[in-house]
């Protein structure tokens, strides 16, 4: 823990950009946090919890091949993973940074940091889509 103060530290004095991104990831997966926690409805039984384009076989060949493509359907505790993959991404994620900025640099840190970053907005586009077709 004392070299994660220190690390924290060092950023803090000479990499602002690094601690910037940080900060905004941190952000960004808060807000998910909060908007994926609002919109959880526990009073609707069934609500769509995944997308899928691929239908799924049911036998041997192409003929047997059912259409299970589309939104599936799930109970409202499934889409707590949303809330999971925001402390995940923004706490975890920025401790990863750190580690990373430790061991290969700043650079490699800030693309880090930044494709984190594409994950809360992915993971916020498929919660919207989700959200849409319940």
């Amino acid at each position: 823990m004392k070299n994660f103060r220190e690390y924290m530290g060092e950023i803090y004095r000479g990499h602002k950009g690094l601690l910037f991104l940080m900060g905004l990831l941190f952000l960004m997966s808060l807000v998910f946090f909060v908007f994926s926690l609002v919109s959880l409805s526990p009073s609707s039984a069934i609500v769509k919890v995944g997308y899928g384009d691929i239908g799924s076989f049911a036998g041997d060949d192409l003929t047997g091949m059912r259409l299970a493509g589309g939104y599936r359907d799930g109970g409202w505790g499934n889409m707590l993973t949303f809330s999971f993959l925001s402390v995940i991404v923004g706490v975890l994620h920025n401790m990863l940074a750190i580690r990373i900025y430790k061991r290969r640099g700043e650079g490699i840190a800030k693309a880090f940091v930044v494709i984190s970053m594409f994950v809360i907005v992915g993971a916020f586009i498929v919660l919207m889509r989700l959200l849409s077709e319940g």
